[in-house]
């Protein structure tokens, strides 16, 4: 299983942005699937998650309300639209897929919120 991130990038405060993260090798349905970050000098945080239906969803505090996740089992594909974007959110965002007794972690897209 290989999982691929995109959509990150360069933005001002207040921005909106969508990640994607394509999943290769395995079937996304199969997958409970989430979205960390890491920010330098940082651990790797939690961000969102969701399971295998797309019915349940949960969040760190500090994006509730600002960003959603989702996926699109048909395009192997999970999603993190962002919104109203913060300097503090600034860090590289992994996908990470789980599936009792294994788990895949992607390689990473670079957000910066500029101030």
């Amino acid at each position: 299983v290989q999982l691929v991130e995109s959509g990150g990038g360069v933005v001002p405060t207040g921005a909106s942005l969508t990640l994607s993260c394509s999943l290769s090798g395995g079937t996304l349905s199969s997958f409970a699937m989430g979205w960390f970050r890491q920010a330098p000098g940082r651990e790797r945080e939690f961000v969102a998650g969701i399971g295998w239906s797309g019915t349940m969803t949960a969040y760190a505090d500090s994006v509730k309300g600002r960003f959603t996740i989702s996926r699109a089992d048909a395009k192997s594909t999970v999603y993190l639209q962002m919104n109203n974007l913060k300097p503090e959110d600034t860090a590289a965002y992994y996908c990470y897929a789980w599936v009792v007794g294994s788990e895949y972690w992607g390689q990473g897209t670079l957000v910066t919120v500029s101030s």
